[in-house]
Order: C-alpha cells, then sequence, then structure tokens
C-alpha cells in the first residue's frame, strides 16, 4: 500500500529523471544536443585551422594562435571539431614549450566536447588557456555572420 510519502519520492525521482535526460515543460527549455557541423559551416573551420598551420610553419606564432581562436569559436558547438581545436591548442603548447597551455588545455580536452555535446557551452569563447574556461567573449561581426548564415 502506497502512502503520501511514497508518491512523493515517485514525483522526486521523475523529476530528477525528466531533468536529467532534459526533458522540460517548456520547448526553449528543451536541452540542445549537438553532434556535428553543418557541411556549410565546416570550409570556414578548416580554412582557419589550414592558415594557423601555415603561420606556424612560418613561425608566425601571433598569427597562428589568432587562426586557432577563430576555429575555436566556429568549431565550439561541435563536438568533434571542438575537442580537435583544443588538440591543436595542446600540440601548440608542446611545440612552444608553454607549460601554462599545455596545462590549460588538459581539461579543455576531457570536457570541452562534451559540453559541445550537450549544448552547455560559454560562447565565443576564444578556448585558449589564457581565458577563463567558461567565460562568454563577444564574437566579432565577421565570425558571427559567417555562423549565423552558415549552420
Amino acid at each position: 500500500m502506497r502512502n503520501a510519502h511514497d508518491n512523493e519520492l515517485t514525483l522526486i525521482v521523475i523529476n530528477l529523471r525528466d531533468s536529467y535526460m532534459g526533458f522540460k515543460k517548456n520547448k526553449r527549455d528543451y536541452m540542445k544536443i549537438n553532434t556535428s557541423m553543418p557541411e556549410r559551416l565546416e570550409p570556414f573551420f578548416l580554412k582557419e585551422i589550414e592558415t594557423a598551420n601555415r603561420y606556424f610553419s612560418i613561425n608566425d606564432f601571433g598569427s597562428s594562435w589568432h587562426h586557432l581562436e577563430r576555429a575555436h569559436i566556429i568549431g565550439q558547438p561541435y563536438p568533434y571539431h571542438h575537442t580537435l581545436v583544443h588538440w591543436k591548442m595542446f600540440q601548440f603548447g608542446i611545440k612552444r614549450k608553454d607549460i601554462r597551455e599545455i596545462v590549460g588545455q588538459i581539461p579543455r580536452l576531457l570536457v570541452g566536447g562534451v559540453k559541445s555535446f550537450v549544448g552547455e557551452i560559454p560562447v565565443g569563447n576564444t578556448g585558449g588557456a589564457n581565458v577563463k574556461p567558461l567565460k562568454s567573449m563577444e564574437i566579432c561581426a565577421e565570425l558571427n555572420k559567417i555562423i549565423e548564415e552558415n549552420k
């Protein structure tokens, strides 16, 4: 025989389950799950990665890093692309013998893709160890236009 306490406990369990699974009452409250980058957006992402690699190969590290940050902003909502940029940033840190960047990228590599998958990212964050991992930042008009027109 069930009592009021059992009913209360059942409601708590259902609410926890629904919250964990992303079920909410309002459509706007649903958790957004990202899996892959839109085909129209991927060329912009790849261009930033290629440009970063090219600048790095000629020892223009400032320009290389700038394009890694741009790639991070574009790829951040998408788990694979987000993780790839953090891997590139980790490699950048190793090649430059930058301990702060190496250490700063490790937690980002472990958690960044997961946060992208569930849509919990600090929009506009440039991804480097010089920026707090959960800090949202303004996206420049040019990148914002690319993202908005190609998502």
